[in-house]
């Protein structure tokens, strides 16, 4: 297939969905969690689940790096963007992300901080060229994906010798947050589903490759299937992963070979390591502290540290108690389990950070589940 459209042809839905049914035996359970947002959004758009047999279960967990970002660190961005010699720069969906109290960075831009969306790491490194009396701080948030961007934009800062750029880094790994999830007494305490495999994330894996799941695959003994981001890619995936418990495998394999590679995007990871270091640990909404899932900049990249150069300090702070993203995050509970879904939690007043990016569970179920819903009470 070449073109987008294919991957969306019907007929072969239905062909993949009848395979599936015929695959799934009907005295098993299967559990599979999507760890990408953009699965999560394709999933809701496409209507995926409505394909599938009852006892096939897709679990929405962590994927959606707008979502994981925890409201101290949301809290650390709005105190810096506070600060009269700051320009923060942002992408759009962490604007409306909600802070403590009510906050958030869109709502500190209207009492006078200067605030900026940009597009691209490159958007906040020109501001800060043009700008030369400012303090340009680039509000730096994704996985894998979005770091590689992020080192080239200090790597050229460091070329251009910028005085007035750096980095607040909040990035983090996925193949951390699937050990914390299958590793962690606490999670199971907090309510857990029980998994099966995982449909592995589609651009994250572009940059490390298939390698770093092969741990999960052989220790915990969870099928892996990386998978595209098209609703075929999708079953295809899950008609892989069934097959693979009913044989009694745990390996991980590669739908999405158009694009993945076994050991990743090289020069994209050599970029990165060059750049950043492991952290400690890291917190995650939904997950808590996790072990070495976050990034930092290497010392002898400091000066472009914004952690470093403004003394920012996280604290760590609770989630609206009436809000389930962080259950919803974890796979616990799906977005209509939360009393505030659809209530006074909307996309246009959210409540909580799964309803802010369209990659967000909530957001996804929003914008296309809720519909299948109503037909479903009808009929």
């Amino acid at each position: 297939m070449k073109h987008a459209e294919e991957y969306r042809d019907g007929r072969l839905a239905r062909a993949l969905a009848a395979r599936i049914a015929r695959a799934a035996a009907p005295a098993a359970r299967y559990h599979f969690m999507e760890f990408c947002g953009g699965h999560t959004h394709a999933i809701a758009r496409y209507g995926i689940e409505d394909l599938l047999p009852d006892n096939v279960r897709l679990i929405h967990g962590p994927g959606c790096p707008v979502c994981v970002l925890p409201i101290g660190r949301i809290d650390a961005a709005i105190r810096l963007a506070e600060r009269a010699e700051v320009t923060l720069c942002s992408y759009g969906d962490l604007m409306r992300v909600p802070g403590s109290r009510g906050t958030s960075l869109l709502r500190a831009k209207a009492a006078g901080a200067d605030i900026r969306m940009v597009y691209s790491t490159l958007d906040a490194l020109r501001i800060a060229e043009a700008e030369p009396d400012r303090e340009v701080v680039f509000f730096a948030i994704g996985f894998e994906t979005t770091t590689p961007p992020t080192a080239l934009a200090i790597r050229l800062a460091a070329d251009r010798k910028l005085k007035n750029f750096t980095v607040f880094c909040n990035h983090v790994l996925t193949p951390s947050a699937i050990q914390n999830i299958l590793d962690s007494p606490d999670l199971r305490e907090l309510g857990c589903v029980r998994l099966d495999g995982f449909i592995g994330p589609a651009h994250v894996s572009t940059v490390i490759g298939t390698e770093p799941y092969a741990f999960f695959a052989k220790e915990f003994e969870k099928a892996v299937v990386i998978a595209g981001f098209e609703p075929l890619d999708v079953m295809q995936s899950i008609l892989m992963l069934i097959n693979q418990v009913n044989e009694g495998r745990h390996e991980v394999e590669n739908q999405y070979g158009r694009a993945v590679r076994r050991q990743g995007n090289e020069r994209a990871k050599a970029d990165v390591a060059e750049i950043f270091e492991l952290r400690k640990s890291f917190e995650w909404r939904g997950l808590g502290m996790v072990p070495y899932s976050g990034l930092r900049l290497k010392s002898s990249y400091a000066a472009f540290d914004a952690e470093r150069r403004f003394g920012i300090e996280s604290v760590s702070t609770s989630d609206n108690a009436a809000c389930e993203c962080g259950a919803i995050l974890r796979g616990a509970k799906r977005p209509t389990d939360c009393k505030l879904f659809g209530t006074v939690c909307t996309p246009e007043t959210p409540m909580g950070s799964c309803m802010v990016s369209a990659e967000g569970a909530c957001a996804a179920h929003w914008t296309y589940g809720r519909f299948r819903d109503r037909a479903r009470e009808v009929s």
